[in-house]
């Protein structure tokens, strides 16, 4: 992908002369690739013939459905959310091709598990009305669940694996439309007449509605997330067998299908009502807005702002990722994209490959916590707290200047410790220029953002912000045709290219509503069985027992057993949000925890906003936190760097930002709660110091070399200045600054060493 400059015509590409003429040059074809490689939710099918028709055809439907009830009314909840996923399920088995297995054995073990899984509900329920079921009905019943048992397996005459679909893709389709379809056209009966009585066909289209939503899932997300939900459904029922604190009363398939199925706590809870209420359509604007241009715009702002200073290119791909996140809900997309075009330049500029593919990485996470359009979780966490968007933006702020912050240093700092120079004069170009050809790209995004400020709904200022897209496209052409401006008119959104940017927003759509929908079973049984409750006690009884001991083991009396309980809490729940993300996208990830974790930080005095920041935060992290680090990945297949060396440099470059959660925690005036300007003040300026001091730790260079026992001062003296304890702070500052002081003041000098 060669990008050039709107005012020299200098190609700013991996292949042009300033970035490096061996580096690869990536096409948008490659770009593509990569991210369906590393990105799941992006692994679409290219579909031929009558079904690639069929196929644009829903999926434009999708969107156009969306715009129009943004902009003009959404229906009644239930309404809502069964014909949004009526589209997604079905499309889902259309669009989206059998997950290829690394390993045979694994993916035969999976698949006969979750077999097993479903002919056990089948049975279930088949036993529960064996008396009120015709005779053929349990035999029927059984059929189709060992139909759908069967494609779960990794059969090669099921194929599906490519872009062709096999016979059983389109049964699939139809099923798990269906499912949706059921309640809309007997909307009536079911919620009006007969409420509070549900008939035998509801319970039969519930079981299917689990069965199918879990395949779905799998094929998107593959095993991890329809694991958890199988896991939460077993264990509803099977409560009074689970020993210890794990053991309730138990509910039968009946209970679980009717919650799960008719009601709003389960499929069509509270995750699917963000994503039909909120979420496509801020998807569907990133896809528009980034058609028009506005992703190119947001590069040569990251150049014209971060170009010129040390490790240009390095801080280029920083503020570019920030940027870009803010209209690309995925790491990996996010990473793919402007990736492509700063890694070469970064390493054209003297980083290693793999630095430059983890920096990347790193930055492109944190687009999700960018105000003023954050990613999908931050709609989802206004919708839980109950709280309008516009406090999510202002609370979200200071967080994310400490972000850009921990990542800006260590960039700064290796740029330093290498002796690189920033980008020329002749590479920068020119924010006139640029304004003069691309000043219409701005309208949409800032009227949205002036909406969503002036607390208009989010629906209706990215309905707004997804017209004005359309038509300010336009607006090149129009002056063109008078003979006024520069603007480009290369990037308009003619006819044909409207309907594959609604086509494309719809697809990335799907994987997130699947998503969602399986969540619902793990928020289902939360809400059934008090599943949150009981996390929460087991992690207080093991923060109390381990902050007992760090006190009574503490030779200066500094700690407290109050202080070590909060600490050890955060940590066990910090490592719950890593572990989960690991294998879960942000959202679910943080939907779950937020469940079932929250409840255990608001139990140990935390505010609210600011327990549900903390799981947001490390969900994020989890992008890049090694084995399963997809952004870094992605960013080391373009800069051919080792894929797990990128993932734990990766990590440790986002260790900076992981102090980030404990600072609003321990200081909650960072997120403008309770706010006091001693305590932010305190907070503000011990945080900073902490992230340049854990950033020369990891560099080992602040304007001069850093030995091993300077990092290690570095390292606890940073993470001391994350307290709540003015006196810790004041120790932390104290060695801190024992170190920065004596190596700033020494002769500055450069110290290049291999990577």
């Amino acid at each position: 992908m060669v990008i050039e400059s709107a005012d020299t015509g200098i190609p700013h590409g991996p292949n042009s002369p300033d970035a490096g003429g061996k580096e690869k040059e990536f096409t948008i074809p490659d770009v593509d690739a990569i991210v369906k490689k590393y990105d799941a939710e992006s692994n679409f099918r290219n579909l031929k013939g009558v079904t690639a028709k069929i196929t644009v055809v829903l999926c434009v439907m999708l969107s156009l459905f969306h715009i129009y009830t943004a902009g003009f009314g959404l229906l009644n909840e239930v309404m809502h959310r069964t014909v949004h996923l009526s589209f997604v399920l079905g499309l889902v088995f259309l669009v989206f091709p059998r997950r290829q297995p690394v390993r045979m054995g694994i993916a035969w073990g999976f698949g006969t598990c979750f077999a097993l899984f479903y002919l056990f509900l089948a049975w279930q329920l088949s036993d529960r009305f064996q008396g009120d079921l015709p005779v053929w009905g349990p035999p029927a019943l059984i059929g189709m669940v060992l139909f759908i048992a069967a494609t779960a397996l990794p059969l090669d005459r099921f194929k599906g694996k490519g872009d062709r679909l096999s016979f059983a893709d389109w049964p699939l389709a139809i099923a798990a439309s269906g499912i949706s379809l059921y309640l809309i056209v007997f909307f009536k009966q079911i919620f009006i007449e007969n409420i509070g009585f549900p008939q035998i066909e509801e319970y039969v289209m519930g079981l299917l509605a689990i069965i199918m939503v879990t395949e779905a899932c799998r094929r998107v997300m593959g095993e991890t997330l329809p694991v958890i939900g199988a896991l939460a459904l077993m264990y509803g029922l099977l409560g009074p067998y689970l020993p210890g604190m794990l053991g309730h009363r138990g509910y039968d398939i009946v209970r679980i299908v009717e919650h799960l199925y008719l009601g709003t706590e389960g499929i069509y809870g509270i995750a699917v009502g963000v994503v039909a209420t909120y979420v496509f359509h801020f998807v569907l604007f990133g896809v528009l807005a980034q058609a028009s241009g506005l992703g190119q715009l947001f590069i040569d702002l990251a150049m014209i702002l971060a170009g010129r200073y040390s490790g240009g290119p390095a801080k280029v791909s920083v503020v570019s990722s920030g940027f870009f996140g803010m209209i690309s809900g995925s790491p990996i997309a996010n990473t793919a994209t402007t990736g492509s075009f700063t890694i070469p330049m970064m390493k054209k500029n003297g980083f290693s490959a793999q630095f430059a593919s983890a920096v990347e990485a790193s930055a492109s996470c944190g687009g999700q916590v960018t105000p003023p359009i954050m990613g999908a979780s931050a709609f989802v966490m206004a919708e839980m707290l109950g709280i309008p968007y516009n406090q999510i933006i202002l609370i979200a702020i200071v967080p994310a200047l400490f972000h850009y912050l921990a990542t800006l240093s260590m960039v700064h700092l290796e740029a330093k410790r290498l002796g690189l120079k920033g980008l020329s004069r002749e590479q920068i170009p020119r924010f006139v220029k640029i304004m003069k050809t691309s000043w219409h790209l701005m309208i949409p995004l800032g009227v949205m953002v002036a909406l969503l400020l002036m607390q208009y709904t989010p629906y209706l200022a990215a309905f707004w912000g997804i017209i004005l897209s359309i038509g300010c496209s336009y607006i090149p052409l129009l002056t063109k045709r008078v003979g006024i401006g520069q603007l480009d008119d290369s990037k308009t959104l003619t006819p044909r290219r409207l309907v594959d940017g609604l086509d494309q927003g719809a697809r990335y759509a799907l994987a997130i509503g699947a998503a969602c929908a399986c969540v619902g079973f793990i928020l289902g049984m939360i809400t059934l069985t008090g599943l949150g409750f009981k996390f929460s006690g087991a992690v207080l009884q093991i923060a109390s027992i381990l902050g007992k001991l760090m006190a009574a083991i503490d030779p200066f009396q500094i700690l407290t057993v109050q202080g070590g309980t909060l600490f050890f809490g955060l940590v066990l729940v910090a490592i719950a949000c890593i572990v989960m993300g690991a294998g879960i996208p942000t959202t679910p990830c943080y939907i779950i925890l937020a469940s079932i974790a929250g409840p255990a930080l608001n139990n140990l005095g935390i505010p609210l906003v600011a327990t549900h920041f903390f799981v947001f935060y490390y969900g994020v992290l989890a992008d890049v936190t090694p084995p399963v680090a997809l952004a870094a990945y992605a960013g080391a297949g373009i800069g051919g760097a080792d894929p797990m060396a990128t993932g734990m440099t990766a990590f440790r470059l986002s260790m900076g930002k992981a102090l980030v959660p404990f600072m609003f925690v321990y200081a909650p005036s960072m997120l403008f709660i309770d706010f006091s300007w001693t305590e932010f003040s305190i907070a503000t300026t011990s945080g900073v110091l902490g992230i340049i001091s854990l950033s020369a730790a990891y560099i080992g260079y602040f304007k001069n070399h850093v030995g091993l026992m300077g990092k290690i001062a570095l390292t606890i003296g940073g993470l001391l200045l994350v307290s709540s304890s003015h006196g810790v702070i004041l120790v932390g500052a104290g060695l801190v600054l024992l170190i920065l002081i004596p190596n700033f003041m020494r002769t500055s000098r450069a110290i290049p060493v291999s990577d």
